[in-house]
């Protein structure tokens, strides 16, 4: 393992000059920040049990849709790959041959943000300094399940070294909690904390939705099968949720459409949907009606609201079918703020306790709806590039479309959004360096100070994100 990988100091900072100098000053102020990590998927289990994990490519290949979904438009196998069938007829594959297979194919990632997480991820926490091949697959393979076995790559470990003050995960409204039940007894809840996200009871169309609502209404003792006893049983769910740390509210929606519909014509749309026999304009209303709901239950509470708009979720019927969500299958869409967010807004855009978070893979909203919209409204911020847009040149993208409207107040700083533990810390540092990046220029461009420039980019490397999810 002799050829070095390019992990220059200066890398995505700007080629040189002035802007490297100035971004070099700024980056080296934020790079070594604590994490904020407000929002990601990472599982709960790791953190409760602290247990080692002993299976490389388990842990940063078969988890990691980014991977998955390259791999499969070269026709890779995801039984290769080891993504388990419903079925499991092909029973479980050899780890250290899912490593080779992605060795071997990893060429397909370069030029991809995942080249750069993984990069970073192997030189941090494993001192491997060669890029990977065929050639180097065992012995890369070896040396992860050697360091692996080692107390300091613990899951508790791991966010020590990482420099993680917070970070949240993200648990579905019927979840006992039963992990987060153990990180409270511990004390740990400050600094490991839930997420409410009720998608499971809240879209229509998810195929279990009508033993999702039993359930809901077995957890919280509500009769869920009326509108008033349903909006009762989320308020009880998010006070546990808070009870084990919670702040926020995460909604995962095709569109950002909101209703403020009367009590009757409510009622009628839970009655369908309970029996399922509801059209698609009839699952669109109630699913924005739901989020008005959520955003009246977060002026009450407080808890900060999230909406993930814009992805047409398991394009791919077919691998959904076979072995569920989050493999890599999900589409960015159009989306429409500006009149989806209209009833919502005008209900409790001004209230001074509510705090909602934009989020979107529609790129081209940014400058036209994004930023005018939380430029103008009190409760309103925007989350950072997320999911396709989660790279150097989607954030580069997202300063130039946002700033000049919103301003640097209005964003919510980082999160990063994985389920990829040990791609946190890299997935920080490409926004603190690109941060470092767009601010020198506009240093460079003599539009404001470098020290204004330094308490700009701790704002967004760390503050922001604080703030604005009240941590």
């Amino acid at each position: 393992m002799k050829q070095q990988i390019h992990m220059h100091p200066d890398r995505l900072l700007p080629p040189g000059g002035a802007p490297l100098d100035v971004a070099r000053t700024l980056y080296n102020g934020v790079c070594d920040l604590p994490i904020v990590s407000p929002h990601g998927h990472t599982d709960p289990s790791w953190f409760a049990q602290n247990k080692a994990f002993s299976k490389p490519a388990q842990l940063l290949i078969t988890p990691d849709h980014y991977l998955l979904r390259l791999l499969r438009s070269q026709g890779r196998s995801f039984d290769a790959l080891g993504v388990a069938a419903h079925d499991d007829r092909h029973g479980a594959v050899d780890d250290r041959a899912i490593w080779r297979l992605f060795c071997k194919d990893y060429s397909l990632f370069s030029g991809t943000p995942s080249h750069l997480w993984l990069m970073h991820s192997l030189h941090q926490f494993f001192g491997i300094d060669a890029p990977l091949s065929e050639a180097t697959a065992d012995a890369t393979y070896d040396r992860i399940a050697e360091t692996l076995a080692t107390p300091q790559m613990r899951p508790l470990a791991i966010l020590d070294r990482a420099n993680v003050e917070v970070i949240a995960t993200t648990e579905y409204a019927t979840d006992p909690l039963l992990h987060h039940q153990v990180l409270q007894e511990k004390g740990m809840t400050s600094r490991i904390r839930t997420t409410y996200r009720p998608d499971d009871v809240t879209d229509p169309e998810n195929p279990s939705f009508t033993s999702n609502m039993a359930r809901f209404g077995a957890l919280t003792g509500e009769d869920v099968h009326t509108w008033k006893g349903m909006i009762a049983a989320h308020a009880a769910r998010r006070a546990e949720f808070r009870a084990f740390g919670a702040t926020a509210t995460d909604h995962g929606v095709p569109s950002a459409k909101t209703f403020d519909l009367s009590l009757p014509q409510k009622q009628a749309l839970l009655d369908k949907a309970l029996k399922q026999t509801m059209s698609p304009q009839e699952a669109e209303a109630f699913r924005g009606q739901m989020l008005t709901e959520m955003a009246a239950l977060s002026v009450e509470d407080g808890m900060v609201m999230q909406i993930h708009a814009g992805s047409f979720r398991n394009h791919d019927a077919a691998l959904f079918a076979s072995r569920g969500p989050n493999l890599g299958a999900d589409m960015p869409m159009r989306t429409d703020f500006v009149q989806g967010l209209h009833p919502l807004l005008n209900r409790f855009g001004n209230e001074p306790g509510f705090r909602l978070i934009l989020f979107t893979l529609d790129e081209s909203t940014y400058a036209r709806e994004l930023a005018p919209l939380a430029g103008y409204w009190p409760a309103l911020r925007i989350g950072p590039p997320w999911w396709f847009h989660d790279s150097p040149q989607g954030m580069r993208r997202y300063f130039d479309a946002v700033v000049e409207t919103a301003g640097f107040a209005n964003l919510a700083g980082f999160n990063d959004d994985t389920r990829a533990l040990l791609s946190i810390s890299s997935r920080h540092d490409v926004w603190r360096r690109e941060v470092s990046r767009f601010l020198a220029g506009l240093v460079c461009e003599r539009q404001m100070s470098e020290e204004s420039a330094a308490d700009i980019a701790i704002h967004l490397c760390y503050t922001a994100a604080k703030k604005a999810y009240n941590l």
